[in-house]
């Protein structure tokens, strides 16, 4: 009986499949990290090959864990790190480079040469010309990779986020798609044709037959090849990482709004039916669901919140697992004036600079690496403060804020955070967000799940974090602290 939905989470450190029911209750799970690779400072890749053996790795374990085969299996989603850019040749289906990544900042020139032209992006697009983005990732391998260019000329190439690049591997190559939440993280996507945008692409040198076809994110994309995956099943539902965290935290009427904290941090307001601006955020497709109008978000997009504690363990060896970081930063009572602005790429909302970087101010004989850890748990608020205070001056405000990730394991991390933004805290009862959204659209999809309504019914709280202090102090040290940072950027 093909009773589960397979939700595939293709994240920035590791692949994950997971086996839910049609109420979201999770039946198995299979996890694996991935290589990182820095070729450079501020280079980030990953091997695109190695991701998907890694994913189908994770298909079979979870699978086996779960004591289920394909035949369980009614339909598959997929969720995924969403501006990771793959260019592979149409024949072999080999990449013709390693993906770069969407941390990754070699791009920033010729973003910057497109700043001038950001009110183009901005207006069609809903972004800002940064390294974030696809787009300039493309133009780079296909500048830089020797006979890359000719090659997309002739059509031999294709273009995908992880969302194509895993559909087309699952499917034998047979199909080349995406959905529009993805699409709208490429700065070739415009919000109001729903389509690519032809003179975007000129201007960033993109051949128009590099692109995949969009379809809604509850779509049929293909099915799974028996011969690659061991049994057939129909991909549908996709949407990127953060829209399916959105998705899967219910937060489904205008107004609602949710946190996920992982490398790193994204706020995503739904804004409903008709796309608007707010400088320093996104505006990007939150989904499109068949034979309804597209759902807009507004998006606060952190570069780094989890990843600072990654850095403090694994690069300084402060810690030997990010487990610990709760009952060390607990063991101070405050950061006694150390501050961390963890600018390791650049920031992101609402400054978008690349050249800020990383500074602790505050350091004493006192210091300690307690302090340290804790303020960089601080920071993770303190940078979602930021955005919140762009979102408030621009009319968007939010009476409670719905939390996931792995960071929300952290208590003291979310109490933080209640107290600075002054809101309600929810943490999700259903821990797998992400994938669940990613499943909830593929059940939709599959005809599993009848629609939205359905999602909202099985969502369920399991805590609530109330503000029980003022940290105003707190925020204006922060402030303090990250205009030095820019200062020295400037310097």
């Amino acid at each position: 009986m093909k009773r589960y939905i397979l939700s595939l989470d293709q994240g920035t450190t590791s692949c994950r499949a997971i086996l839910f029911d049609k109420q979201g209750k999770t039946i198995a799970t299979g996890q694996k990290e991935f290589a990182q690779h820095f070729p450079q400072p501020g280079w980030v890749e990953h091997d695109a090959e190695e991701i998907f053996q890694t994913q189908l790795e994770c298909i079979h374990d979870c699978l086996k864990s779960a004591g289920a085969t394909g035949a369980d299996v009614a339909c598959l989603g997929i969720s995924n790190q969403r501006e990771t850019t793959v260019v592979w040749n149409r024949k072999t289906g080999k990449p013709v480079h390693k993906a770069i990544v969407w941390q990754c900042r070699r791009t920033q020139d010729l973003a910057n040469e497109l700043r001038s032209e950001s009110d183009e992006f901005r207006e069609k697009t809903g972004l800002v010309p940064d390294a974030y983005f696809s787009g300039p990732k493309i133009t780079w391998i296909l500048d830089n990779v020797p006979g890359a260019r000719e090659a997309a000329d002739r059509g031999e190439l294709a273009f995908g986020t992880i969302d194509t690049w895993l559909i087309w591997k699952l499917t034998g190559g047979k199909s080349h798609v995406t959905e529009a939440s993805n699409a709208s993280r490429t700065m070739l996507f415009n919000l109001h044709t729903m389509a690519w945008d032809e003179s975007l692409m000129a201007r960033l040198r993109v051949p128009p037959s590099l692109m995949p076809s969009i379809l809604p994110s509850d779509s049929v994309f293909g099915h799974t090849s028996a011969e690659v995956v061991g049994f057939e099943c129909p991909i549908s539902g996709v949407l990127g990482d953060q829209q399916a965290a959105l998705f899967g935290q219910a937060c489904l009427q205008a107004g609602m709004a949710k946190c996920t904290y992982g490398t790193g941090g994204f706020l995503l307001v739904n804004i409903g039916a008709a796309p608007h601006l707010v400088p320093g955020l996104l505006t990007t497709v939150a989904w499109q669901l068949k034979n309804q109008k597209p759902c807009y978000a507004i998006e606060g997009a952190i570069f780094i919140t989890g990843a600072a504690i990654l850095w403090l363990g694994v690069g300084l060896g402060l810690l030997e697992s990010s487990d610990q970081a709760e009952a060390m930063a607990s063991s101070v009572k405050s950061n006694e004036g150390v501050y961390f602005v963890p600018a390791l790429v650049g920031m992101g909302s609402p400054w978008w600079n690349s050249d800020v970087r990383g500074t602790i101010v505050g350091l004493t004989r006192g210091t300690s690496k307690a302090h340290l850890v804790r303020a960089a748990l601080e920071a993770m608020a303190y940078q979602v403060k930021d955005v919140a205070v762009q979102m408030h001056e621009h009319g968007l405000e939010m009476s409670e804020l719905r939390v996931d990730g792995g960071a929300t394991r952290n208590g003291l991390m979310l109490q933080f955070q209640s107290d600075v933004l002054n809101v309600p805290l929810i943490r999700s009862g259903q821990t797998e967000s992400t994938a669940w959204g990613a499943a909830a659209v593929a059940a939709i999809g599959a005809g599993m799940l009848s629609g939205p309504d359905e999602v909202q019914a099985v969502w369920l709280r399991d805590c609530q974090f109330k503000p029980q202090e003022d940290r105003s102090r707190d925020y204006a040290g922060w402030r303090k602290a990250l205009k030095g940072a820019f200062a020295c950027a400037d310097a």
